[in-house]
């Protein structure tokens, strides 16, 4: 069974790496310079092995250098993240090659101040919480969402006055004449992790059963939000619809609590509109993030030609290009056999994958998520290694 196989293979990988003292076998130089080629197309015909997408972030700074996680401190504390990020890289160098993490130091003259987003049009607060942002709900009950969506739609007639901050025209202005322009808006946390966020897990699938008409009031309303938001990043930018850079992504972990009917309902048309907008091309970046059992609703997705996808690790990759075959798949590594350092596993999860794209190409080998604290460079590591011993096209 391929399965087998792939087990003595990780085997034998692992083994070798013991071997050597916990470093994967790997010919660094040569792994980047075929990673480089590789990264352009991941379906191309010319690349020499699967791109590595698994590269770990500054999520990973903690464990690697074994200090406490205090993620609050590392975001706001710019020279302390600057001194962690150093260190990391001294490691990542001697480890795997490169120096991964961001070692240019904060400057706040050169960044635009901060505009509203859909959370505050919405009026939900984002509230710092166990390591990381929770979204809270803004409303509760149908009376109160009602309320809130009047309030929503006065505010979408001057969205220019809602979103952009009173010193904004001031600063523009100085950042401009640098050559710095506004960001676009090229991210959002998806509909239905947005709603729920909003208005309460529970709370937003009843409204979806038995309020059909409320629950369609409030998906045209995340619509026209993001579609305002997106027009004025264009404006300030200085684009317009048909030449700026195109492209869109969404973070919708809940996708995986509606039923495919009840997604193509509320979901599919925020997607649509949004790609239709941002993404009107063929090979315009249209992108979906789940890290969730959502399976069921690939058919329905697979009517928006995504071109990329990172979905949950129970979603297999065959499943995916069977809907999505034009979409380079980041995935499918299990996040926590990353995080663990699962050595074996890492390898056969990796073997798994490319068994299954090999003849149509197009994967990006990344975990089916995150990249949690815990991971170590030498797993990395070994994900190179595996790649370069087990994943050439050639």
């Amino acid at each position: 069974m391929a399965n087998e196989l792939h087990l003595r293979l990780a085997k034998e990988l692992v083994s070798e790496t013991h071997a050597a003292g916990g470093m994967a076998p790997v010919d660094i130089e040569q792994f980047w310079a075929d990673q480089e080629i590789a990264m352009t197309d991941p379906f191309g015909a010319h690349i020499p092995q699967v791109p590595l997408g698994a590269v770990l972030t500054s999520e990973c700074v903690f464990a690697e250098l074994g200090i406490p996680q205090d993620t609050w401190r590392y975001l706001n504390d710019h020279d302390w993240r600057l001194e962690l990020n150093k260190a990391y890289n001294d490691k990542s160098e001697k480890i795997v090659g490169r120096r991964i993490l961001n070692e240019t130091p904060f400057n706040s003259s050169r960044v635009y101040p901060e505009r509203k987003t859909l959370a505050d049009l919405f009026e939900a607060k984002n509230v710092w919480r166990d390591q990381s942002w929770w979204l809270e709900q803004s409303a509760h009950g149908e009376s109160e969402l009602n309320a809130l969506l009047d309030r929503v739609e006065r505010r979408l007639e001057r969205p220019r006055d809602f979103f952009l901050p009173p010193e904004w025209e001031s600063e523009k202005e100085s950042l401009m004449a640098l050559g710095i322009k506004p960001r676009l808006y090229g991210w959002q946390r998806g509909p239905v992790t947005f709603a729920t966020s909003i208005y309460g897990t529970e709370e937003f699938l009843f409204l979806v059963l038995d309020n059909p008409t409320l629950a369609a009031r409030l998906r045209d309303a995340i619509l026209h939000g993001m579609l305002a938001i997106a027009q004025l990043a264009y404006e300030e930018a200085g684009y317009t619809q048909e030449n700026a850079p195109h492209g869109f992504g969404f973070a919708d972990d809940n996708c995986s609590l509606m039923t495919p009917a009840m997604y193509e309902d509320f979901g599919y048309p925020i997607l649509k509109g949004m790609f239709d907008f941002c993404s009107p091309n063929p090979g315009d970046r249209r992108y979906q993030h789940s890290d969730s059992a959502m399976a069921h609703v690939l058919p329905i997705l697979g009517k928006l030609n995504l071109t990329g996808t990172n979905f949950g690790p129970t979603v297999s990759v065959a499943e995916i290009r069977r809907y999505l075959p034009n979409a380079v798949i980041d995935g499918e590594l299990a996040p926590f056999t990353y995080s663990r350092n699962d050595e074996v596993g890492i390898v056969t999860e990796f073997l798994r994958d490319f068994s299954q794209t090999r003849e149509q190409r197009g994967l990006r080998f990344t975990t089916a998520g995150s990249v949690n604290d815990g991971t170590l460079l030498t797993s990395m590591r070994l994900v190179m290694a595996a790649i370069q011993r087990y994943g050439r096209y050639n």
